[in-house]
């Protein structure tokens, strides 16, 4: 049977996901007080009385969390709406039956042989919800993932849940790669029209006292799990100021030398400012080592000292050259330094391809114990935590220089480890933080003899 709700019963933001059936997932996430799970109860109220097979499995971590949280929203929304002729509620074995006979049952994650014996008195089950979803394991989430299955009736998982973790694997299960089964919502406070006024107002509270936590928990942006080196209030309020990309794409070389940015959604560059007439960058460039599989470069305004431009991606050393290449040639043939750590290539290929102001180095040549010049920079014990120490400078009194959302991200997630050491939190990358911190560095300490150099020698 058809039913009418009154559209205002329901939160407007939530109202184009009220009768989804094409998505395989409906990922619900977000800050706190945003209303995500009282429209999941609501909608399934609906699909239970609509649909002539609906039968739902609502999963939490644990399985005494129910009776308090997901049960008693479900009856608060029968009551609300004056559906109790409708629906049969058994408080004690946690069971909602509708008229219909579609049926709802209530389990734990805490005990795995309770989820694999579940039956219906009709049919098989359709949906599952999982609320808090951030609570579970992959794994856990993987064994309900497969446990909806056969033919006939559309299957459909929601997840709700606070994104704390950016290393949390919903993020790279739903996010960091695009799945077309799966789509994603995120709400705020802000959006729920029903808030209690005075929870409005204690969520509000938090942007002046705690900006982070007033980032993460009440606007919903993904965060850390251990505290950062950098100034996490002073990042979470520039991500709520951050400008879109006004261009994003690749590079293409062309024959005869030339080359053209081709425009393109998910492309390795981002840019935010595009490279004016007489103004002079620098580009620091970290390459993929230490397990790490991404390949980044960070572009800085020499005189403002703001982020125009990042590159970003997974690729292989000829193709990073030539992306960094052009880069560097549209800045304004940036003076560029692309760290020399782990493999000489992209620097080879760069000589190679005749980059008219590669940043160098000075060593000792083993032969002749004489000064000489190498291309690129190498990252060591010593400098280290001098190129971190200017960055943490950077963020914490101009954090405004910053544009690029990846960037700041990796930033919040690179902490101090136990031994004290500053480096990427497990599962996080430092890619963008270390590209990043060369570019700094020698847009402050340019290398001797003045601040363009050609590159001469070879490492």
């Amino acid at each position: 049977m058809r039913v009418t709700i009154p559209a205002a019963a329901i939160n407007r933001a939530y109202l184009p996901l009220l009768r989804d059936s094409r998505h395989r997932y409906l990922v619900l996430y977000g800050g706190a007080g945003s209303g995500k799970s009282v429209f999941a109860a609501q909608r399934y109220l609906v699909r239970l009385m609509e649909s002539p097979l609906c039968n739902l499995l609502v999963a939490r971590a644990t399985a005494v969390s129910h009776r308090d949280s997901t049960y008693a929203l479900f009856k608060q929304v029968i009551a609300r709406w004056g559906l109790g002729s409708l629906f049969k509620c058994g408080d004690s074995d946690l069971r909602i039956t509708c008229k219909n006979g579609n049926a709802v049952i209530f389990k734990g994650l805490d005990d795995p042989e309770k989820i694999k014996s579940v039956t219906f008195p009709k049919g098989e089950l359709t949906d599952v919800w999982i609320e808090e979803a951030s609570e579970l394991t992959e794994a856990q989430f993987n064994q309900l993932d497969l446990r909806l299955r056969g033919r006939g009736a559309h299957k459909q998982i929601t997840l709700t849940f606070n994104p704390v973790s950016s290393m949390h694997w919903l993020k790279a299960r739903f996010f960091d790669r695009q799945d077309p089964r799966a789509l994603a919502l995120k709400t705020t406070y802000r959006d729920n029209a029903f808030l209690d006024p005075a929870y409005r107002e204690t969520l509000e509270s938090y942007r002046d006292s705690d900006p982070y936590y007033y980032q993460v928990y009440c606007l919903g942006e993904w965060g850390a799990l251990g505290q950062s080196i950098f100034d996490a209030g002073k990042l979470s309020r520039r991500l709520g100021e951050l400008p879109e990309p006004i261009r994003q794409g690749d590079f293409l070389i062309e024959e005869g030398g030339g080359f053209r940015f081709a425009q393109q959604a998910g492309g390795f560059v981002s840019v935010y400012r595009e490279p004016r007439p007489g103004r002079e960058y620098v580009i620091g460039g970290d390459t993929a080592g230490e397990g790490s599989d991404y390949f980044a470069a960070q572009v800085l305004d020499l005189d403002s000292g703001e982020q125009v431009c990042t590159l970003r991606g997974r690729m292989d050393e000829d193709l990073y050259a030539r992306q960094v290449y052009c880069l560097g040639l549209w800045y304004n043939s940036a003076l560029l330094a692309v760290e020399a750590n782990f493999s000489s290539y992209p620097l080879r290929e760069l000589e190679r391809l005749g980059y008219p102001n590669l940043y160098t180095r000075p060593r000792e040549d083993s032969a002749t114990r004489r000064l000489v010049r190498s291309p690129g920079f190498r990252t060591t014990s010593a400098n280290r935590p001098v190129i971190l120490a200017q960055l943490v400078e950077v963020v914490r009194d101009h954090a405004g220089w910053l544009n690029d959302r990846q960037t700041i991200s990796e930033l919040l997630t690179f902490v101090r480890n136990d031994r004290g050491r500053p480096e990427a939190q497990s599962g996080a990358h430092d890619d963008c933080v270390m590209s990043l911190a060369i570019a700094h560095h020698i847009r402050r300490d340019p290398p001797l003899g003045g601040f363009f150099s050609l590159s001469v020698g070879r490492s």
